[in-house]
């Protein structure tokens, strides 16, 4: 019987030379397979080739085997011992399998023989921050950076780590620089999405995060970020398209799902809401963001005891994380023996361990609590402090704003009115509840909402949106525009207006819209809407300050971290609304918050007939009427009426004098 002659293989047609240069060329290629045949090979011919094992641990470290990537590595250092590359890339494998000191020594060993090797320096840096030193981190980025000023790598993660050292603008400088040198760099996108959110500046977080999603649009975690961003936004309806965009893919991702009830809290579904983060909750019991966003869902629906122990779960899982502190505390009132404002002062004695964030958190927490137990001048020491912080993080052009409202006043004169009177839409539906926050629009929509014919919306950004998209023939924009607009626009945007909101109650009579900022629009609302009734909330602008400097805002009120700031811009919105009254008498009622609890019923029927509505005794019951309340006084509007907010500025008089004498 004949036999066939086997076909030598390729180790027997080559020489070991031959394939070292066939697997190199093919390592460059990125055919990473052929190439490790190739380097095993030459190892079968010589097991000592430096080359072979070199580049072969390169495979491996290539594919994240960080265990037999070291074990390459050494052997290549038994023949090569003052191989810089090899102790380098022998250090960045063992840093793969954390062992960072080990890494830290053979890095250290690498810079000995080579000084200037920047990589190196990077992956030092790397090592160092992993274990926590991070200033020893940053000085060897620098470094990299100082041998190779066009590294993006290590600009980004020296952003990084200014970021974790709290000084965010410099690791907003470096993040940009890196991303001149490399404008396609995902993370860099990212990372700069994250501290521009830190910096409360969401507009341009949404930005990075859309540009990181336009190079890599299956990268869930800026998608989920960018979520998060338009919550910040007030975008909720956009927020929720991506977190399901996210959870389409993957069904799993719990800070997709906590994201999305999030966002369909914000719109007012705060039963799907609570639906989401339970679900989070089934499968991964201990989440703390799970419990808190659940918390925030229940309270909205005046479930008080029930968002109590979410949150007190949340401050069991994280009793570190001041923010969840600061949640509890404005979701009840704290007596002096309560445990947690023993572990809130503890946290105190920690405190440049903790973040600016949570620094800030953890001041405003202890001011609301410590304003609980009575100890008023403690209290008012830790708001101060919350707010010289806040302020740092924030970006305010006080100029911009109040010189807005000057355009405002400017622009609506009585001429113009008269002009424009009753060109919008007709409608008597909306209800728009003004003024400054903390002036008690929460409590007058909760008893105009308690009324079976109203339906209280809450704060709604419709009207913004739709300012917003106002130009004149110039290019103009409000108020400098409104002059320029038709009765037809007029009548248009008001239809706009009421097509928004209606589909959140189409039977209801009435549909109340708490968004107090609108006060700077009061004059667009009558010529676009003259039959809307508008409702001044007013309380004594000292009380009214003094309670926005207390609270940590969840977004915007960029204005009210600085008592003097805070205190002009309360007399420019003073001065605004006196313009409003002036040009349009009759269109709006002030309603005293003072007046409200000094006599509830004789209030609320004049705010009920104002509504053109038949009085319902319901009105009197407000703290009783389910629905969504998501604002801060979410907690307060479950109560009846109480008077110890009247006067709370008298005690803290002296230390007010900056925003006293800018009210003045």
């Amino acid at each position: 019987m004949s036999r066939r002659a086997q076909s030598p293989s390729y180790r027997d047609l080559t020489s070991p030379l031959q394939a070292l240069r066939d697997a190199i060329l093919l390592h460059n290629q990125g055919r990473l397979n052929e190439a490790e045949q190739r380097y095993r090979v030459v190892l079968a011919a010589d097991d000592r080739n430096y080359q072979a094992l070199y580049r072969l641990g390169l495979i491996h470290l290539q594919r994240g085997r960080f265990g037999s990537a070291a074990d390459l590595f050494r052997r290549a250092l038994k023949v090569e011992r003052q191989s810089v590359d090899a102790h380098h890339h022998l250090a960045v494998a063992v840093s793969g399998l954390e062992r960072h000191q080990e890494a830290i020594r053979l890095y250290q060993a690498a810079l000995a023989m080579k000084p200037d090797y920047a990589e190196a320096h990077n992956n030092l840096a790397h090592s160092l921050q992993a274990l926590g030193r991070n200033e020893e981190a940053m000085a060897h980025y620098e470094k990299a950076l100082a041998i190779r000023p066009d590294y993006a790598e290590a600009r980004n993660n020296l952003g990084v780590v200014l970021q974790m050292l709290q000084r965010p603008l410099e690791a907003v400088r470096h993040y940009q620089s890196a991303l001149a040198l490399r404008p396609d760099y995902v993370e860099v996108h990212k990372n700069l999405g994250n501290v521009m959110g830190l910096l409360n500046r969401h507009e341009e977080a949404a930005v990075h995060f859309e540009r990181a999603l336009a190079l890599r649009s299956d990268d869930a975690e800026a998608r989920v970020a960018l979520g998060n961003a338009l919550i910040k936004l007030d975008r909720p309806d956009e927020a929720v398209a991506h977190f399901r965009k996210v959870l389409a893919l993957n069904s799993a991702n719990v800070d997709a799902r906590n994201g999305l009830g999030a966002a369909l809290n914000m719109l007012g579904r705060s039963e799907e809401a609570i639906a989401e983060h339970r679900s989070v909750l089934a499968i991964k019991p201990n989440d703390v963001e799970a419990h808190s966003k659940l918390a925030d869902a229940l309270l909205a629906l005046g479930r008080l005891q029930d968002a109590n122990a979410a949150r007190e779960r949340a401050v069991a899982l994280a009793p570190r994380k001041a923010g969840y502190y600061w949640n509890l505390a404005n979701s009840k009132r704290f007596a002096e023996h309560d445990p947690h404002l023993a572990a809130m002062e503890a946290l105190t004695g920690v405190l440049s361990s903790l973040n600016a964030e949570e620094q800030i958190d953890l001041h405003f927490a202890l001011g609301k609590v410590l304003g609980d137990i009575g100890a008023h001048a403690r209290s008012f020491q830790h708001v101060l402090a919350g707010n010289a912080l806040m302020r740092r993080r924030v970006v305010y052009d006080e100029a911009k704003t109040l010189g807005r409202f000057e355009r405002m006043r400017r622009v609506f004169t009585t001429e113009l009115m008269s002009e424009k009177r009753g060109l919008g839409d007709p409608s008597s539906m909306p209800v728009f509840i003004i003024g400054m926050p903390r002036s008690g629009t929460t409590l007058i929509e909760q008893i105009l909402a308690s009324h079976p014919q109203v339906f209280g919306a809450g704060e709604l950004r419709d009207l913004a949106a739709l300012a917003e998209q106002i130009s004149g023939p110039d290019g103009s924009t409000v108020p400098e525009a409104i002059p320029t607009l038709s009765g037809e626009r007029l009548r248009r945007l008001g239809a706009d207006y009421l097509a928004g909101v209606r589909r959140l109650a189409p039977e209801a009579r009435r549909i109340t819209d708490k968004m107090p900022g609108n006060f700077v629009l009061a004059g667009l609302v009558h010529l676009a809407l003259p039959n809307a009734r508008i409702i001044h909330a007013c309380r004594d602008l000292r009380d009214t300050a003094f309670s926005c400097f207390s609270l940590l805002f969840a977004r915007g009120h960029v204005y009210s971290y600085d008592l003097a700031e805070l205190g002009r811009y309360c007399r420019a919105y003073r001065e605004l609304m006196a313009h409003w009254h002036g040009i349009m008498p009759g269109a709006i009622i002030d309603v005293h918050y003072e007046d409200i609890v000094d006599d509830l019923e004789r209030q609320a029927r004049r705010i009920v007939a104002h509504c053109g509505l038949a009085w319902d005794d319901a009105c009197l019951d407000f703290h009783r009427t389910e629905r969504s309340v998501r604002t801060a006084s979410a907690a307060q509007v479950r109560q009846p009426i109480y008077r110890s907010s009247i006067g709370r500025w008298r005690r803290h008089e002296e230390l007010l004098q900056p925003l006293l004498q800018a009210l003045a």
